[in-house]
């Protein structure tokens, strides 16, 4: 059993910055995937970004490439998603997610959820 808590949420003005971050419990977060999704309003939950067990491979979704960095501290159980540039298109709630099978792009490869965190830019 794994619990994911997002933070570091906020409202921000466009071509601002936020990290968000995700704290897990349990022994084994070092050898899980961890991902970034997000879900606006109406729309599907959509795939941000991951990162393998050791950090050394990082995956990102086109719209946030270049902008967002995903990285992650085995020693405090924790994942972070930095958001640099952000746009109004970027507003959603935000949930981190464990995974051990690919695509990492994939909800459904995700076993474990955060509550989410709220993400709002403003034009």
């Amino acid at each position: 059993q794994v619990q994911l808590v997002e933070s570091g949420g906020g409202l921000m003005q466009a071509g601002g910055s936020l990290r968000l971050s995700c704290a897990a419990s349990g022994r084994t977060f070092s050898t899980y995937t961890m991902g970034w999704f997000r879900q606006a309003p109406g729309k599907e939950r959509e795939f941000v970004s991951a990162i393998n067990w050791s950090g050394a491979n990082t995956y990102y979704a086109d719209s946030v490439k270049g902008r967002f960095t995903i990285s992650r501290d085995n020693a405090k159980n924790t994942v972070y998603l930095q958001m640099n540039s952000l746009k109004p298109e970027d507003t959603a709630v935000y949930y981190c997610a464990t995974g051990t099978r690919w695509p990492v792009s994939a909800t459904r490869n995700y076993d474990y959820w955060g509550q989410g965190t709220q993400v709002t830019v403003s034009s």
